[in-house]
């Protein structure tokens, strides 16, 4: 085992801490010890380990106290911690488990068990530093594809649109003079919305990774979203010139759900906007709502392009799917961001469609029931 690895034990028993320390070492491990929860806690913020043992009763601040410390400091929230107890009741191991151990050894434990349960955690970090580099590499692919043409684009109406204005300021015609201000118009607001979707995502992004940051957007509520579906959709029906396309059936009311406003209306900003884009005029966009199982479920369903299930199970930040057959805008947010946006706020999303028939996506939200 590499000795770059550093790892904290924090005991009250003397003869456990040095007993385990020399053991460790022994694998090869650089060892730090600490004799109650604070002193583990100041180790634990000096030296930062790679995973942490620890007791669970422990004078000044026990083993739960201190997970809970190192669990709430964003500079040590993603240690390994495992327990290491003589208390083997469930209910202490679910309270140990609750609180975000990693795993829960009772004592006494053979070296085969300690070095067992620290190997699983080593291989189990590996893998989410994998995916997450995976991840990371997708999405820096994909933005170097989508984001220097959506930015290039608008901003090369605005200067093309502006320059125009200036050569001819003199001679420039009303008509002519409307056409190149709508024109520099589109693609400002175009711009606005793609910067508008990276910052969203980003601090959806961010959120995710701080329970606080999570506890605190779903401390805020939509009172009767169904009723704002109903203002929303037209909206955008008619960004489209689509009106006649539109069909609503989402009659439900007294209740709210768990996001703020700002959120809902973002996702379903997003949702009916694929809906329209990625589908003809003239074919139905059917928006749905329903109660279930203390849920609000919302479907925006399409009669469009579709997607293949390799392109669904695809869904990442600044994905694109047929961008050049489709000629299609936007650094491929949407889904991503209204995926994200149901997940942090205990919902999901659901996604069904097949290429050349059309897409249904469904958002389904913890759903409050108003008292009478």
């Amino acid at each position: 085992m590499s000795s770059q690895k550093t790892i904290l034990i924090v005991d009250d028993a003397e003869f456990i801490l040095e007993g385990t320390a020399t053991l460790l070492e022994f694998e090869g491990y650089n060892v730090y010890t600490a004799q109650d929860g604070l002193e583990g806690l100041e180790k634990a913020n000096k030296y930062h380990p790679d995973m942490i043992l620890c007791d669970v009763s422990m004078p000044n601040l026990d083993g739960f106290g201190l997970l809970e410390q190192i669990r709430a400091n964003s500079q040590t929230s993603d240690i390994p911690f495992i327990f290491l107890s003589a208390r083997a009741d469930k209910i202490d191991i679910r309270t140990g488990m609750g609180k975000g151990a990693d795993d829960y050894l009772i004592k006494p434990f053979t070296r085969e068990e300690l070095i067992s349960s620290i190997d699983a955690q080593w291989e189990k970090r590996s893998k989410i530093i994998e995916k997450i580099k995976t991840r990371q590499e997708g999405i820096e692919k994909n933005l170097s594809f989508a984001l220097p043409h959506e930015f290039r684009t608008p901003l090369n109406g605005i200067i093309n649109s502006a320059g125009t204005i200036k050569n001819i300021i003199d001679d420039i015609e009303k008509e002519l003079l409307i056409e190149l201000t709508d024109d520099i118009i589109v693609s400002a607001r175009r711009l606005q919305r793609i910067t508008e979707n990276f910052l969203f995502y980003a601090q959806i992004e961010a959120a995710s990774n701080s329970q606080k940051l999570i506890d605190q957007l779903r401390s805020f509520k939509t009172d009767e979203p169904a009723a704002m579906a109903y203002d929303i959709a037209p909206l955008k029906a008619q960004k489209y010139n689509r009106l006649n396309d539109l069909l609503i059936e989402a009659e439900v009311t007294d209740f709210y759900v768990t996001l703020s406003s700002q959120h809902y209306g973002k996702v379903l900003d997003e949702l009916l906007d694929n809906a329209f884009k990625f589908s003809q005029e003239g074919t139905i966009v059917e928006m749905k709502g329903w109660l279930k199982d203390n849920s609000f479920h919302l479907s925006i369903s399409d009669k469009g392009i579709g997607m293949s299930q390799e392109e669904i199970n695809s869904i990442a930040p600044f994905a694109q799917f047929g961008r050049f057959e489709n000629e299609q805008q936007g650094i491929g947010l949407g889904l991503i961001i209204a995926k994200r946006t149901a997940e942090l706020h205990g919902g999901y999303m659901m996604v069904k469609s097949e290429k050349g028939v059309g897409t249904s996506v469904e958002i389904s939200l913890p759903a409050i029931m108003y008292l009478d």
